[in-house]
């Protein structure tokens, strides 16, 4: 007779042979026999599901690895919902476990029975519920892949209690099991097709999305461009891909939300635009190429040249012959002069305003931080700001929310990139947030300090829903529901136990955050921000006409 093993540490002990490291969650009765199992990876008990699943997808971009969550049944379970959905949009791979009712209740009238499946079912790329004992370590294996198969996201595994409490015949699969799906090149003719087309086009331009951020991707790309130089565009979640000592020849900077950037300028002047790993999550199609008549080409597991990213740049690599016309090119030229223009000007906020510009900020900011920090900025106008204007040279070192431009997630993914290090919680993670946004999350300040993360949270403060304000402003000519306020955030995170700082002064923006990057584990800072110029983030958009 085969032998037998309790349920639940065969799922967990499965976990551990993944590779996960922490498991995400908040307990309750129909998932406890999992959480009494989890001794030998550590549990981070959230204050929010959502919060969970934000932490469970940070960790699964940062580390490769699928971050897993858990979550009891009812609301616990459908609080997962806007964290697997941004983890699914946004290629972020992480393993959900939910608890249920037993199987007999399901169809009763009883505490907390709901189809949480179907209410998680859009938002994941696959939800199973375990229907008998055996299948469980199956499921989870197969979860596994799914979240890492590319394009990788979500997915979802509903356990019923009796099952959850049971023993069942099958052990937890072994490490070699979980192996992450892998892909070739492309047919030989499809790269040689595409070398011809980047040799004899005029104004080649590399078009970076946010599966180009893999560390693999990044490696071929950068090693593509230093014996290929062309144009380069990123969107906001290909932040970090170009580095340090090619930007100043082949970056043109990153795209994102309105078409009035200088990468916008240089896609619609492309002769062939080659796209790498682009989702029209990050940046609909329509925006950056509103007629259809740019030529792209994409390189992507999913779409035309199929196959593996990486092993598709290597390819060209190989093959392209065609040397760089950057610095021949009148465009070229005029348009690096204008993506760096915003230093000549930089307002820093003299005189009697005591609020902060924001390009001051990013300036004092980008002067404070190694090209190894992990920033991760949540949204609204903050998060315009900083992906424009702020700088990063490794891929994944600046994190933001592009494909569902999810508030709140700043502080969680900030605490999962703190505890991703080696050893946990070693270096100073930076969090950007408008005010907004913070309190979408900042219940989870008491995760991060009582896990002892190195953090330190920018809060901008203008007391409203800034992003939303300026976009009514000039739609309508007025503004409605936007505004906040309140709150006072000394005393708030002062009762979370962190060290807090306040810029009264454009004058102390500096000094202040000197004093809170080098404050050992959780602070944070204060910014009155001037939003006053945030309409201009939306001016000059590029006429359709011109792309």
């Amino acid at each position: 007779m085969a032998a037998k093993h309790l349920m639940a540490k065969a799922l967990v002990d499965s976990l551990y042979n993944a590779g996960v490291r922490y498991v995400f969650g908040i307990p309750g009765a129909k998932i406890d026999a999992l959480f009494d199992e989890l001794v030998d990876i550590p549990l981070i008990v959230c204050r929010h599901e959502q919060n969970a699943a934000f932490l469970a997808a940070a960790t699964g971009l940062i580390t490769g690895v699928p971050g897993v969550c858990m979550a009891t049944s009812g609301p616990g379970a459908a609080n997962l919902t806007t964290g697997l959905v941004t983890a699914t949009t946004e290629g972020d791979p992480v393993v959900a476990i939910i608890g249920s009712v037993p199987r007999k209740a399901a169809l009763k009238h009883t505490h907390q029975s709901m189809k949480a499946t179907s209410i998680l079912s859009d938002t994941a790329k696959s939800v199973v519920t375990i229907e008998t004992e055996d299948q469980v370590t199956e499921a989870i294996l197969t979860a596994f892949r799914t979240a890492t198969t590319s394009p990788q996201g979500a997915t979802v595994v509903d356990i019923p209690l009796d099952i959850a409490a049971s023993s069942c015949k099958m052990p937890a699969f072994v490490p070699e099991a979980y192996i992450s799906p892998t892909f070739g090149p492309a047919p030989g003719h499809m790269i040689n097709a595409v070398r011809r087309m980047i040799e004899t086009a005029k104004l080649p331009v590399l078009f970076l999305g946010q599966r180009a951020s893999n560390p693999l991707v990044v490696s071929a790309i950068r090693k593509f461009l230093t014996g290929h130089p062309i144009p380069v565009v990123e969107t906001f979640q290909a932040a970090g891909a170009i580095p340090h000592e090619l930007a100043s020849s082949v970056f043109f900077g990153r795209v994102g939300f309105f078409r009035n950037q200088v990468g916008d300028r240089l896609l619609a002047a492309s002769d062939l635009i080659v796209t790498v790993g682009y989702d029209p999550w990050e940046y609909d199609t329509n925006q950056w190429n509103p007629e259809g008549r740019a030529k792209t080409v994409h390189i992507d597991p999913t779409v035309e040249l199929l196959g593996s990213i990486y092993e598709n740049i290597t390819a060209l690599c190989s093959n392209v012959t065609r040397s760089s016309t950057i610095e021949t090119s009148d465009i070229c030229r005029t348009l690096r002069s204008e993506l760096n223009a915003w230093h000549h000007t930089l307002d820093t906020g003299e005189g009697d305003s005591q609020l902060i510009q924001p390009l001051h900020f990013v300036s004092a900011l980008q002067e404070r931080v190694s090209k190894d920090t992990t920033v991760t900025c949540d949204v609204g106008t903050v998060y315009l700001y900083i992906m424009r204007y702020f700088r990063a040279y490794e891929a994944r070192r600046l994190l933001c929310s592009n494909g569902q431009q999810t508030l709140g997630i700043g502080m969680p993914w900030a605490i999962a990139a703190s505890l991703a290090q080696n050893p946990p919680c070693s270096q100073k993670v930076v969090s950007i947030s408008g005010d907004s946004g913070f309190m979408f999350s900042a219940q989870e300040l008491s995760t991060a300090a009582q896990q002892g993360c190195n953090i330190t949270h920018f809060l901008w403060n203008s007391n409203s829903y800034d992003m939303v304000e300026f976009q009514e402003e000039l739609k309508y000519g007025r503004s409605s529901g936007i505004k906040l306020g309140g709150v006072d955030f000394v005393k708030l995170i002062e009762a979370f136990d962190g060290k807090r700082f306040r810029v009264n002064h454009p004058d102390e923006l500096e000094s202040t955050m000197d004093k809170a990057l080098s404050h050992k584990g959780l602070s944070v800072v204060e910014v009155p921000i001037d939003y006053s110029r945030a309409a201009d983030l939306m001016a000059y958009v590029i006429p359709d006409s011109l792309g």
